[in-house]
């Protein structure tokens, strides 16, 4: 047997499945059940509802950001689950001297 034979993708192909994070404009219509002019129509309309913006360089939208921004419509998560908790250091001594 070859030294690493038994790890190189047959026929230059991906060995592994990679499911893409950043999806299209088109696959964002899509997860909303919209056609790509309907969502183009629409997208002012879902930025002001808070509809994650696309990636400016990329112009590609954030599938967790979406399904997140879904989550919080359906009312599934409330608007302060999907951030992280942050606090200044000096707020944390003040809720540290509040435990005694």
């Amino acid at each position: 047997m070859l030294p690493h034979a038994d790890r190189t993708p047959v026929g230059g192909g991906v060995r592994f499945r990679v499911e893409p994070r950043l999806i299209s404009p088109r696959k964002a219509a899509r997860r909303l059940s919209l056609t790509e002019a309907e969502f183009a129509a629409k997208h002012a309309d879902l930025l002001a509802l808070g509809f994650p913006e696309p990636y400016p360089v990329i112009g590609n939208y954030d599938l967790v950001a979406v399904d997140a921004w879904l989550d919080r419509q359906s009312g599934l998560t409330s608007a302060n689950a999907a951030k992280p908790a942050t606090a200044s250091a000096a707020e944390m001594r003040a809720r540290l001297a509040t435990l005694g």
